[in-house]
């Protein structure tokens, strides 16, 4: 049995980082020590968890040297600068920036899909995009069982994926226009109270957004069909927590709503919620702080042969980020690859 894990948890006291070390808690984590880390600025900073208080230090060799396993809640050029010294130490990453999420020799890992990818890691497993990780779910398991020829998404994603600034924004901006203030948005392009603003990174090649070609990329990787064709259009909204998705399908064998609501029931990590008629329907405001993909509005696409439409809704914080990364190293400790 693992005696337990030295854990790093990298980017401590963010969002992301934060709700990593509520999951751990939440799943009885088998932590052996706690290694908060963080800014240099932030060094000092006092952490609970389970019930002991962990000081938060810079990262550097000699923290990851005393680590089995990081967990990476920072942004990309951070993870580029600090990946690398905690393998040279030993220390596995589990890395939630898009910094290795496309490099041929780093897996990238949803458990519900793809959990054995973690078998051929060189020290680092990528976590996917949070809207990537949430249709994946949801899509993966009628892809095994009927095929897929093509995925057209639109995502309605909360403020909460672009952080706590993002979080403060809403607030802000919403009591502003309710009070008639001017609102100048400072986290977003266009005031997000009352708005949605098709943009969300930078825009690339052929008028699509970075956000919208990580979806395309990343599910080819993650779901190993390097041909599926996949068009995304990925929405800012004025939503605090929990991204939901609008989904068309069109699978190479005809699947009726009927069996797909029958496979998706029986699915790791989903749960159907597709009553319409009783108005039961996923949505943001409910799936938050959870760790499952909610699915419903499950119905043939009737502008194709072989459609079938969804509606998902997922906490993306949790199954977007912290839990999918925690499940990963559950994944680890497992195969006991500490």
């Amino acid at each position: 049995m693992n005696a337990g894990v030295r854990l790093a948890v990298v980017g401590a006291t963010g969002a992301v980082g934060q709700e990593m070390l509520k999951v751990l808690a939440e799943r009885d984590f088998n932590v052996k020590e706690l290694i908060c880390l963080a800014d240099p600025r932030e060094a000092g900073t006092k952490i609970k968890f389970k019930g002991e208080t962990v000081t938060v230090q810079a990262a550097g060799p000699e923290q990851f040297k005393k680590s089995d396993l990081a967990l990476f809640a920072v942004g990309t050029d951070i993870s580029k600068s600090l990946a690398g010294m905690a393998v040279e130490n030993n220390c596995v990453v589990i890395d939630n920036s898009y910094a290795f999420r496309m490099d041929e020799s780093v897996p990238l890992v949803v458990p519900e899909v793809n959990p054995d990818d973690v078998d051929w890691h060189k020290g680092i497993i990528a976590n996917p995009n949070c809207s990537t990780i949430i249709m994946a779910v949801a899509v993966n398991p009628i892809y095994k069982a009927a095929g897929l020829k093509r995925i057209v998404v639109s995502t309605y994603q909360a403020v909460s994926g672009a952080g706590i600034a993002g979080l403060h924004e809403l607030e802000e901006a919403s009591r502003s226009y309710l009070e008639g203030r001017e609102v100048v948005p400072e986290v977003f392009q266009y005031p997000i109270a009352f708005n949605l603003i098709p943009h969300i990174d930078s825009f690339v090649e052929q008028g699509y957004t970075r956000e919208e070609m990580k979806m395309v990329y990343e599910t080819r990787k993650i779901m190993h069909a390097p041909d599926l064709k996949i068009a995304a259009t990925t929405v800012r909204v004025p939503v605090f927590r929990s991204h939901s998705e609008a989904i068309n399908l069109e699978t190479e064998k005809p699947m009726t709503p009927e069996e797909a609501r029958t496979i998706l029931a029986s699915a790791p990590g989903v749960i159907v919620q597709d009553d319409p008629e009783n108005k039961i329907y996923p949505m943001p405001l409910y799936s938050s702080n959870t760790d499952e993909v909610y699915v419903g509005r499950i119905r043939k696409d009737i502008s194709v042969d072989n459609g079938l439409a969804l509606w998902v809704a997922a906490d993306q914080i949790r199954k977007g980020a912290a839990t999918n990364a925690i499940q990963i190293a559950e994944i680890l400790m497992n195969k006991n690859q500490f």
